[in-house]
């Protein structure tokens, strides 16, 4: 009897079914053992808010500086210091300290805002903004005027009043023209622009008074003094306090001759002027 099919051929089929029932087998396990039972759904959020992300441009930029407004510190009274008096019936002048700075007020002159209205025996009256202050004389123990700072009198840069008079040399004395005295008897501020005066103090005790500067060219220069002299009397009289220059100051223009006697480099000499 004459076969359908090939023995070879019905062998191939068979070989093929049963390696297809082998990987159907093992593809069941697979399933049974590690897939989910049932698929993952894939939720879309809706209605989410929109991530803002604050981003520094210039990161080497400093944030701006706080604008503060700028406080004014108005003057106090409390603030000036009254070393000297002296009170005259045609003269006041008084001797302060503002700041650590000494200087040197005739009536009707300001520090600190303050105008100088007069002075008594002990004290000085100052107006500002129509009140009137008044202020102590400053005293140490043994009466003399003290201070906390020796500072030089304060120089003042502005223009100087036109100077009439000069100073001659004669030699062995000096002499000064009358007039030229007059002007710094009248303008006290003249003369702190063309010398510097220094407070020389032992303690709290003043004990004279030094040359800080002189300018150069002024009268003061013409007269022979130089920056460190220290001076010690005006015609006899000791200069060692307020009182004692302000006496001198006051009577200057009365004088007809003048003797200064200075220390320089440790050793005291006379300066001789004639006032003509």
């Amino acid at each position: 009897m004459k076969h359908l099919f090939k023995p070879q051929v019905v062998k191939g089929l068979w070989t093929l079914l049963i390696l297809l029932l082998i990987v159907k087998s093992i593809w069941f396990f697979v399933e049974v053992l590690w897939l989910p039972t049932s698929g993952v759904e894939h939720v879309e959020q809706k209605g989410g808010k929109a991530l803002y992300y604050r981003v520094k441009l210039s990161p080497n930029e400093a944030p701006p500086p706080s604008i503060t407004k700028p406080v004014q510190v108005m003057g106090s009274i409390k603030d000036i210091k009254l070393l000297a008096i002296y009170n005259a019936s045609d003269i006041t002048v008084v001797t302060v300290v503002h700041k650590g700075k000494t200087k040197v007020l005739s009536k009707g002159e300001e520090i600190n805002g303050f105008v100088l209205e007069g002075a008594g025996s002990n004290y000085a009256t100052f107006s500002k903004n129509q009140k009137t202050y008044k202020i102590s004389l400053v005293i140490s123990t043994k009466g003399d005027t003290s201070i906390e700072s020796s500072n030089p009198l304060p120089i003042d840069t502005s223009v100087e009043s036109e100077v009439e008079g000069d100073i001659v040399d004669a030699g062995d004395h000096k002499i000064i023209d009358k007039s030229l005295l007059d002007h710094y008897a009248k303008n006290m501020d003249d003369i702190y622009k063309n010398i510097g005066i220094t407070e020389i103090k032992k303690g709290n005790d003043l004990q004279g008074f030094s040359i800080s500067f002189v300018r150069k060219g002024s009268p003061f220069a013409k007269l022979g003094v130089k920056r460190g002299d220290v001076i010690k009397a005006v015609n006899g009289q000791e200069i060692n306090s307020y009182n004692a220059a302000f006496d001198v100051y006051k009577n200057i223009s009365n004088m007809n001759n003048v003797t200064l006697v200075i220390e320089r480099d440790k050793e005291e000499m006379e300066l001789e002027y004639e006032v003509n």
